[in-house]
């Protein structure tokens, strides 16, 4: 049965050389240099894509239509280029050392066999976990949300606390943990991406002076941008929208102002406070007055009248 053998064999053959002196030239020089080579190679070939991997994460979240919008987005870029460049290290090692063992003569077919039937069974049932490292991915190299963010996923809403590849974790209004595989997330909702906006509606009555209500609201809105300690907050100043419906209960306006995110439920509370105070000096709203002291009882005697 013959063997195959390398140039190095058959050069030494034709040199003269016995069949022995050929195979210890040949294990000597052959394989350690083709070993050597593969290792060189392999080293080149995982710094080169991991710069390209990195290249590559960077230009899909310069692309994106979020990117620069926050000042996270340089620093998730760096992330997700290292877990890339990371996964492709591993790959490119991975079979650089299938090449080497194949050189020193190790069967790899059981090996490949074994792997292939484990990978197999290892996909079927990790099916639902490639796609939340997929998801996680793209929801970190887009910028869609992050931590502190307020969203709203399906019916559920709460401030981020934790975001990675797999899942993200939010806590709602009431304290409650919600754990979401980013695999289901198939629509959120951002109420804290770069800006917000404060909605007050305000319900006057029927016969009330719907100009004269406008302008007053105007007047106070300004008021409050121009304040020192609330004119930061504002992104643009807020705007008296009008009618918003008119109902039973009397006719409803509504004021809107662009604002920070984490000061949209802030705002909206100083503006309503404000509006409905000024309102009711001006005689628009009813003034609530306190309700009488109940009368005392024949039994509430003070202990001198014991």
């Amino acid at each position: 049965m013959s063997e195959d053998h390398g140039y190095v064999y058959d050069l030494v053959r034709k040199l003269g050389g016995s069949d022995f002196t050929a195979r210890t030239i040949e294990f000597v020089l052959e394989w350690p240099l083709a070993i050597l080579l593969i290792l060189v190679g392999a080293v080149v070939v995982a710094r080169l894509a991991s710069r390209l991997s990195r290249r590559s994460v960077e230009s899909l979240v310069a692309r994106s239509t979020l990117a620069g919008a926050s000042a996270r987005t340089a620093a998730r870029a760096r992330t997700l280029a290292g877990v890339v460049a990371s996964v492709v290290r591993i790959v490119v090692w991975t079979i650089a050392v299938l090449l080497v063992l194949d050189k020193v003569g190790v069967n790899l077919g059981p090996l490949l066999a074994g792997a292939s039937i484990v990978g197999v069974a290892l996909g079927f049932g990790a099916q639902s976990l490639v796609r939340d490292f997929l998801s996680g991915f793209f929801i970190l190299a887009e910028d869609q949300f992050g931590v502190g963010d307020v969203i709203t996923v399906s019916d559920t809403t709460g401030t981020v606390e934790e975001v990675n590849l797999r899942i993200t974790r939010m806590r709602g209004a009431d304290g409650t943990v919600w754990f979401v595989p980013n695999g289901e997330i198939r629509k959120v909702g951002n109420s804290a991406k770069d800006w917000s906006k404060a909605l007050v509606d305000i319900v006057v009555p029927e016969d009330a002076d719907i100009a004269a209500v406008t302008a007053a609201m105007e007047a106070e809105t300004v008021e409050l941008k121009g304040d020192p300690a609330w004119s930061d907050a504002f992104v643009e100043p807020p705007e008296v929208l009008g009618v918003e419906a008119v109902g039973t209960d009397g006719v409803t306006l509504r004021v809107a102002a662009k604002t920070d995110p984490d000061q949209r439920a802030r705002v909206a509370r100083e503006m309503r406070a404000r509006i409905m105070t000024r309102l009711r000096a001006d005689g628009v709203l009813p003034v609530r007055e306190s309700p009488p002291a109940a009368p005392a009882r024949s039994g509430d005697r003070g202990d001198d009248e014991g």
